[in-house]
Formats: structure tokens, C-alpha cells, sequence
């Protein structure tokens, strides 16, 4: 009877002892399991962080640049330190377009500088400004839509007029036609030199 109630009381313990072990791997299966959705969690956060970064990379590097505008060569329609969203991939500009071109000038012919200015001619048109201070294209006397100042030639510069541009080339103006550093100082812009073309402006300075 005594080694038969010892016999009971070990089954009762190795029961208890099972359920209690059970007890403890379900708790373990479920803390691994909760571990493992931290992960794929943080899986799925890092994975869409990365996508995002490639996206923005793509967009802003690839596809939209951002810049400031540098002088007050197209006053008033841009101002000296505006914020200018441009367009990458169209480098087919037309007349009256707003681009962002880096080019070496006269006066520092080993450094490209970033400009931004108006085109004004395209390839295979014949651009002349004359002794009235008006821009004349392909024979026509240009009438400017919010252009408010006279187009000067600049002495000691571009003085070949008339100017028949080349293919690729393309004759661009400041809106501030007084003193603006466009074609009349360095020539024409050839296509290669085009960094994009202006979509709009997303700060005004002055503000």
C-alpha cells in the first residue's frame, strides 16, 4: 500500500510537472512568436523606409533638382536667393522657356558657373539686338511680355549680330536686361550645358 501511494504520488507529480513544462513552452512559443513579429516589423519598416529614400533619391536627383536662384538676372519674375524647382530630363527647350545651365563665362573660363535665364532663340534662328535696345528674331522685332527694361548689346562681347544658332544652341536673356549675365556675354548655351528647365518656384524670398 505504501509503495503504491509512493507510485500515485510520483504520477501526480510528473503530471504536474508535464502541464507545468507545457505551460512554460507555450509561454516561450508565444514570446518567440512575438519576437518574430517585432522583426518582420522592423523588416517591413526598414524595407519601406529604403523604398522611400530610393524613391525621394530618384526624384530629386535623377528626375527634379532644387536650387537657389543666384542673382537678380531674371528680376522680377525671379528674385536673388528664390527657391527653383527644375525639371531634369527635358533638355528640347523652347523660346520663353526658364532654364538652369552651368557654363564657363569670360572672365572665369575654367569654372562653370549655374545660371538661370530665359530662352529667348532656339537652333536655326537668326537672333540680332539692335542700336534701339530691342531684341530681334529671325527678323522680327520681338514684342516681351513683362519685360520691362531695354536689351543693351555689351560691348567687347558677343558682337557677331546678326547670330545664327548652331544645333543644340540656344540664345538666352535675363528679365533684368540692364546688367544680367546671359548670351550677350558668354554666347549661346549649347545643350549640353542645360541642367534642367524651371517648373515653378517654391519660395519666394522676401517673404
Amino acid at each position: 500500500m505504501a509503495e503504491n501511494k509512493t507510485a500515485n504520488k510520483t504520477a501526480e507529480e510528473l503530471k504536474q510537472e508535464a502541464e507545468e513544462s507545457e505551460e512554460k513552452t507555450q509561454k516561450l512559443v508565444k514570446k518567440l512568436k512575438k519576437s518574430e513579429k517585432t522583426v518582420k516589423h522592423y523588416q517591413w519598416f526598414l524595407l519601406r523606409l529604403l523604398i522611400f529614400l530610393l524613391v525621394v533619391w530618384i526624384l530629386f536627383f535623377q528626375v527634379i533638382g532644387l536650387t537657389r536662384m543666384p542673382s537678380g538676372d531674371m528680376y522680377p519674375r525671379l528674385d536673388a536667393g528664390d527657391m527653383i524647382l527644375y525639371y531634369r530630363l527635358d533638355k528640347d527647350v523652347k523660346a520663353q522657356d526658364i532654364i538652369v545651365f552651368e557654363k564657363t563665362t569670360p572672365d572665369a573660363p575654367n569654372d562653370e558657373t549655374l545660371f538661370i535665364s530665359r530662352v529667348v532663340a532656339v537652333e536655326g534662328d537668326t537672333v540680332e539686338i539692335n542700336e534701339n535696345g530691342r531684341l530681334v528674331v529671325n527678323g522680327n522685332v520681338m514684342i516681351e511680355a513683362n519685360i520691362f527694361y531695354s536689351t543693351p548689346r555689351y560691348e567687347g562681347h558677343t558682337e557677331d549680330y546678326p547670330l545664327v544658332l548652331g544645333e543644340g544652341e540656344c540664345f538666352v536673356l535675363g528679365d533684368h536686361r540692364g546688367d544680367s549675365a546671359d548670351s550677350r556675354y558668354f554666347g549661346p548655351v549649347n545643350q549640353d550645358e542645360i541642367v534642367g528647365t524651371v517648373i515653378t518656384i517654391l519660395r519666394r524670398n522676401n517673404l
